[in-house]
């Protein structure tokens, strides 16, 4: 009987890849029609589009151990961000720049009207502290709020609205900073370590690479699960499947429908809605100069709370002569797509000019269950949940590629090393 991993997400990829490795007999069954889970990108009228906006850290650990960097072509971000203000009196936009990763950089970085001097010293300060830690550490530790750790670290308010809440609001999808301390750090710490990257074409490039390696006949999508009873797994189609040990590698909603326990509530998650557009090179104006940096908005009252032009970062995004734009927003509930359409072109027309009128919208993406909460008080979740059922994926560890990863290669160890 074969071990059956029940999720074809990054947390089910990387334990079926961890368990083939050891020889072990896997099936891996998903509901969709690719791998990938939350992780996938679509093309549409030749413009690849990544479900939400995503990247990968290169220095997250998990990666590292099991991902082929070069075979996935990584394009890489600038390490930094432009950030729009529009309270500044003249020029609207400031950069910080990681001057750890661009040394020249040191003198526009402290004289930017992100922070204060102070401000930019404490960031090396923070450098150095989660510089020595692992990621074990750095989550046994107590924790407060990211709004509450960054104040008790002196940092002042004008630094926090300027950069902290829109850079990090932006990666916990949420912009009160009422995300764990502890996560802060983590992200803090990988962002500074490694690059923002995309794999050349597309984010759905990173578990296909995980897929590829396994034996035929180990992966069967268009699959859906309807329960699981002990050690069987009864498919919706009506068959029904023995297995060694089941791995639920899906998220808290699918694990709660397979066990007939309560779903979790829409407060559990954080949410976003990415919105794509076009637009012929030609066309773009001057003032449009990202220089491969994500463009952060401190009106977190906007449509607009982050950008980033992705064909300048990985051409291939978009056919030859266009450019693929995305815009993320957070706080939205419901989604009039039409609606929030005209509000974003609208928002940037006073950043670039009337060019952005003629923009061409190609797809948005609400994501109303994009990442688990994680509060000061998360706690991490069992991974064995009774003799021979097992879980992983984020919503059991903390929200990232990282947690999935980590916990699909734990449970994989879990199973190899059982007496």
């Amino acid at each position: 009987m074969p071990i059956v991993i029940i999720g074809a997400g990054m947390a089910g990829l990387t334990c079926a890849n961890y368990l083939h490795l050891q020889g072990r007999d896997i099936l891996l069954l998903d509901n969709q029609d690719q791998v990938g889970g939350r992780v996938r990108t679509d093309v549409v009228n030749g413009f690849r589009l990544d479900r939400g906006f995503q990247i990968l850290l290169t220095a997250y650990p998990e990666a590292q151990r099991l991902l082929n960097y070069t075979a996935l072509d990584l394009q890489l971000f600038r390490s930094g961000a432009a950030i729009h203000h529009e309270e500044l009196a003249t020029d609207k936009w400031m950069k910080l720049l990681n001057p750890f990763s661009e040394p020249f950089s040191v003198f526009q970085t402290l004289v930017s009207p992100v922070g204060t001097l102070a401000d930019k010293l404490r960031i090396a300060d923070l450098i150095r502290h989660v510089q020595g830690m692992s990621t074990q550490q750095l989550f046994d530790q107590p924790a407060t709020t990211t709004a509450t750790y960054l104040r008790n670290m002196g940092f002042s308010e004008q630094m926090i609205e300027r950069f902290f809440r829109p850079f990090f609001g932006g990666v916990f999808l949420e912009d009160d900073l009422t995300t764990s301390s502890n996560f802060f750090e983590f992200c803090f710490k990988n962002f500074f370590l490694g690059d923002a990257a995309v794999p050349a074409l597309g984010i759905g490039e990173i578990p296909k690479q995980l897929a590829n390696r396994l034996p035929a006949g180990a992966l069967r999508l268009n699959t859906p699960v309807d329960r699981i009873t002990g050690k069987t797994v009864q498919l919706a189609s009506g068959e029904s499947i023995q297995a060694e040990a089941v791995v639920m590698a899906v998220d808290a909603r699918s694990a709660a429908q397979l066990l007939g326990k309560k779903a979790p509530g829409a407060t559990e998650f954080n949410h976003t809605t990415c919105t794509y557009f076009a637009a012929p090179t030609a066309d773009r104006p001057d003032s449009m100069k990202a220089d491969k940096l994500l463009l952060l908005n401190t009106k977190r009252s906007s449509s607009v709370h982050n950008m980033a032009i992705m064909s300048d970062v990985a051409p291939a995004y978009a056919p030859a002569g266009q450019t693929l734009i995305s815009v993320s927003t957070q706080g939205l509930m419901q989604v009039d797509i039409a609606a929030l359409t005209t509000r974003i072109k609208t928002e940037l027309t006073a950043w670039f000019g009337e060019s952005v009128q003629g923009w061409r919208h190609l797809r948005t993406d609400h994501l109303p269950e994009a990442l688990p909460t994680y509060g000061p008080s998360a706690g991490h979740s069992p991974l064995q949940l009774a003799e021979g059922l097992f879980q992983c994926g984020d919503q059991t560890a903390y929200p990232s590629l990282n947690a999935a990863m980590q916990t699909g290669r734990q449970v994989a160890e879990i199973l190899v090393n059982k007496p």
